[in-house]
């Protein structure tokens, strides 16, 4: 089970997953940039997509578990 801290930006040219950065706190997050308007949910469906592609997971295996509705999140992946 991995921990990832992400920041999220919707309404961009392309899906794509995009360099890291560090946080205030030290700690790394990864940007990730999608189309998808970030309403009902649409950008989060479209960032789990992206992830769940990148590291060849089933969706179901990505969940949200800090900031669904923030475009810093923190995201579990169930390897």
């Amino acid at each position: 089970m991995r921990k990832l801290q992400i920041r999220l930006t919707p309404r961009a040219s392309r899906n794509y997953i995009g360099e890291t950065g560090i946080l205030e706190n030290g700690e790394e997050y990864l940007k990730i940039y999608v189309t998808a308007i970030a309403e009902g949910n649409k950008a989060n469906d479209a960032m789990i997509t992206l992830l769940s592609k990148h590291f060849n997971l089933a969706r179901s295996r990505i969940a949200i578990c800090k900031g669904a509705k923030s475009r810093n999140k923190v995201v579990i992946l169930d390897d």
